[in-house]
């Protein structure tokens, strides 16, 4: 049985491989990240243990860099062990109380973990679930492009139109923002003509404005701090264009991650009030359901547990939730326990529980989101449908 810890870097990965005898085979293998690369780490492995199943690989979760590493080790038949760098940096501060960390060290802790460790190989992620999280990771990128585009909006109507949100109900809806294209200052605005802007709030809004909200605006408009700058004029309607493009590119990535779920056939879409964009970021963030022996340990991949500190006599009450683990994860089910206590007789009733007890909103909400994430185990472990309980 041989040993490799791995220190994922972007350009470079640096190993240290072990004998289960303690043998040491190498302590300073640095390899590129190539495939160059990847076949010298191959060569001294196989060199060293021609049996793939003797032989114990470890390595840190470490986001995009060590996707291709790992893929390649996979399909040479290697199972692989990915640890939580916040265990392999607890593991390395508890071996030693000098202030040292690099590259070289950490593949050396990886392996002495990994050789201490109990732990069974990391399960494989299909592909199915490997490509739902591409696509929601990447939709939650975007998502935050759009809030920062939409602050820029706020940021150029407090000089353009300060008063426009106090006659509408957002800024950031559709007809508002086909208003601004059209007339992108309070100046713009007030010299319109009424029935044009009567007639694009209509349409924009399906109905809901109609030339009594165009008088109102139009009057608002006339007496209006706003400065008329065709720069900045300029600024917030390319702005409004972008959002709209993203806004474009969003709904057809849903549409994406619709289908692809749909064709998972995942039980998370019979819970009432999980949406398929929900279900899609859960079921990518969670992976194989196989990994977590108990649902305590998906409460605490999730972030949800709550810390506890104790000392001699003393036992700290009230703590608040670690929010260590996947934050994807954790907003998911948060947002998705918010909802289904909207429609689950169940829910409902535990989160009134809660703050009948006397806890806060929030803290209500958290205690609907642990119930939910173990309910949410026993569907993917057993791969049943959600049934509400009479």
């Amino acid at each position: 049985m041989i040993y490799v810890g791995i220190d994922i870097a972007k350009d470079k990965h640096d190993c240290y491989i072990v004998t289960s005898d303690g043998v040491l085979i190498s302590d300073n293998l640095r390899i590129t990240n190539t495939l160059e690369g990847f076949n010298t780490l191959y060569s001294i492995i196989s060199s060293n243990c021609q049996v793939a199943s003797d032989v114990r690989i470890g390595l840190e979760s470490t986001g995009h860099y060590g996707i291709n590493l790992e893929n390649f080790l996979r399909t040479k038949g290697y199972q692989l062990t990915v640890f939580n760098p916040l265990a392999v940096a607890s593991f390395r501060k508890s071996q030693t109380l000098r202030k040292t960390k690099t590259d070289k060290v950490d593949a050396k802790f990886i392996t002495t973990l990994l050789f201490n460790s109990d732990q069974t190989p990391t399960a494989l992620v299909s592909d199915e679930i490997r490509e739902l999280k591409s696509l929601t990771r990447h939709r939650y990128r975007l998502i935050g492009q759009c809030a920062k585009l939409k602050v820029s909006v706020s940021r150029l109507l407090t000089i353009l139109f300060p008063e426009l949100g106090t006659l509408i109900w957002s800024i950031h809806q559709k007809s508002s923002y086909a208003m601004l294209l059209e007339f992108p200052s309070a100046h713009d605005i007030s010299n319109c003509h009424l029935t044009k802007l009567t007639n694009l709030l209509s349409k924009t809004s399906k109905g809901k404005y109609g030339k009594d909200k165009a008088i109102a605006l139009k009057n608002l408009a006339s007496k209006s701090i706003g400065i008329n700058s065709s720069g900045t004029s300029f600024e917030l309607q390319q702005t409004i264009r972008i959002i709209n493009y993203y806004l474009d590119e969003i709904s057809i990535l849903d549409k994406k991650i619709k289908e692809l779920l749909i064709q998972m056939k995942t039980p998370l879409i019979s819970i009432p009030g999980i949406s398929y964009t929900l279900a899609s970021i859960m079921l990518s963030e969670i992976g194989n359901i196989s990994r977590f022996q108990t649902p305590a340990k998906l409460l605490a991949f999730a972030g949800l547990e709550p810390s506890v500190y104790q000392s001699g006599k003393f036992q700290a009450t009230g703590t608040s939730m670690v929010k260590r683990g996947s934050t994807y994860l954790r907003w998911a089910i948060i947002q998705a326990a918010r909802l289904v206590a909207m429609r689950d007789p169940t829910f409902k009733l535990y989160q009134e529980k809660k703050k009948n007890e006397g806890k806060h909103h929030y803290v209500a909400i958290s205690h609907t989101s642990k119930k939910l994430l173990r309910v949410i185990f026993h569907l993917l472990k057993n791969n049943i449908n959600f049934v509400p309980q009479n």
